[in-house]
Formats: structure tokens, sequence, C-alpha cells
């Protein structure tokens, strides 16, 4: 993919759906498995309502209660006791413990507030999505959302999908350079 490939296929993102993102990874034989916290199994059920998602979709795990995201997604337990579980490096870890507990090629998080009340000093809206990919430093996007709860939690699916997506195709120009080293 060149380099305005690339760059059209990010700005793209913003319309990225469950269905590319499950294309683009059963393209290129890899898994997903999410880890979700304010959206409660939101992106596991975007993903999941894809026909043939199983032959990308590794699982979820939805680990609302803090304790969890630490016994289940191996998340630093100093990290949630200094910053809480609304934090940018929380939702990378949480990508990365999925990844790792599901044998996933990728793993998603979410971590926020979606309402009625402030979580850990974070106010209504604070939102954290990130990726852990094979290759690369997990990435995260800091969202500050308006609306109700259900708005917050349907945002947040969105950039969840989005962000995977904008991780698939910055890592396409990788895979290419090693499937042509190959030869």
């Amino acid at each position: 993919m060149s380099g305005d490939e690339t760059a059209a296929a990010r700005d793209g993102a913003a319309e990225a759906s469950a269905a590319e993102v499950l294309a683009l990874l059963r393209r290129r034989g890899q898994t997903v498995a999410v880890a979700e916290s304010l959206t409660g199994g939101l992106v596991a059920a975007e993903l999941t309502a894809v026909d043939g998602a199983s032959h990308a979709f590794r699982g979820s795990v939805t680990a609302y209660a803090t304790d969890l995201k630490r016994e289940l997604l191996g998340v630093d337990a100093a990290l949630l006791a200094e910053r809480g579980a609304v934090d940018a490096e929380v939702a990378r870890q949480m990508a990365g413990g999925v990844r790792r507990a599901l044998g996933a090629d990728w793993g998603v998080a979410t971590t926020g507030v979606a309402g009625p009340t402030p979580q850990d000093g974070k106010p209504v809206g604070t939102v954290h999505v990130a990726v852990a990919g094979p290759s690369n430093k997990p990435a995260a996007a800091a969202l500050r959302l308006a609306g109700d709860r259900a708005g917050i939690r349907a945002e947040s699916v969105r950039a969840a999908v989005k962000l995977l997506f904008s991780e698939l195709i910055a890592t396409a120009g990788a895979q290419d350079t090693e499937q042509h080293d190959e030869f």
C-alpha cells in the first residue's frame, strides 16, 4: 500500500465497519480479542454480528470491576491504585492482556465513564480505547464524549473499531515488506 493509500485508508477509518475490520483480519489470517469495561460487551457484539466473524474473532472479556482488570487481564495493580481504571495505560494493558489471554493477534480494549456519575475523579464521557498488535506498541485514543450513557457507549464502540482499523492499516506496509523479504 502506498503512503497515499495508507493516508486515505486512515482518513476513511472514521467509516470503518466491523465487517471491514473482520474482512481485513481474515485476509491476513489474523485474529482479534476484546477486553471491555464501560461498553459491557458491545464491541464484541458489534464484531460477532458480522457473518463469518468466527474466522477472526477469538472472544472477549468483560472486566467491568477494577479487580478483574488486574486478575484476568494482568493490568498492573500499582497503576490501578495510582490512576484508577479510567486511564490510557490501563486501556493499553487491557488490550495486551486480552490478546495474551485469548491467544489473539490483536487485542482491543475500552475503559471509561459512561455515567451517570463521575468515576475515580474522571468526568462522565472520559473514555480510553486501545489496541495491541503483534509487533507494535499498544496504541490508545482518549475520548471526551458528550451525551447520555447509551450514546457514550455507542460512540466508544465506534472509536474502538476505528482504532483497530487504523492500526491494521498502519501495519499493512510492514507486513507487505515482511512478505516480500521471504522471496
